[in-house]
């Protein structure tokens, strides 16, 4: 005995959701158009470069309140970090918003190991010799790539020493 045949997908069966633009440029554009905004975004086929033509002014206002809708919780995040940070003597020069996500940036070793502290890194016992020139960046990384996740809970923070400049470190997203 044969299986019926299934009935044909109808629209319903469909994800609502269309396929993503091939370039920046047209993702871009069709953003703008759900938005309701009036704005020309330009690329080449690569998209190396995307162009935002002129916006009106109600439009440039528009797109200014979408962004920083979107991004509230982040940038409310990233300052009071920034707040914290201070609070603590810990300076984040390079502290940034970028793609969603909050950059710590080039650090100090002073700084990292300060902010590894108020982490609850344990420092090293006063008994143990002090490590030897140059490690003091690695060590420092490595303690606080250690009590990062423990202290916020799983999330994880590359830490890398700069060789052209080893009293730096790169603290990542």
């Amino acid at each position: 005995m044969n299986a019926p045949d299934a009935p044909a997908p109808t629209a319903a069966d469909r994800p609502a959701h269309a396929a993503s633009p091939a370039h920046a440029s047209d993702e871009l554009r069709a953003a703008f158009s759900e938005a309701g905004l009036h704005a020309p975004a330009t690329g080449g086929a690569a998209d190396a470069d995307v162009h935002i033509g002129p916006l009106a002014p109600a439009d440039a206002r528009q797109l200014a309140r979408l962004i920083r809708t979107g991004t509230k919780r982040t940038l409310k995040t990233a300052r009071a970090l920034r707040e914290i940070c201070a609070g603590h003597r810990i300076e984040l020069p390079g502290l940034r918003v970028r793609q969603g996500r909050i950059t710590l940036g080039p650090v100090r070793v002073e700084d990292a190991a300060r902010l590894a502290r108020v982490l609850g890194a344990v420092p090293p016992p006063a008994t143990r010799p002090a490590p030897p020139a140059g490690t003091d960046a690695a060590f420092v990384g490595a303690l606080l790539g250690h009590v990062f996740p423990e202290a916020t809970g799983g999330g994880t923070l590359s830490v890398s020493v700069r060789e052209e400049a080893p009293g730096l470190l790169d603290l990542s997203a």
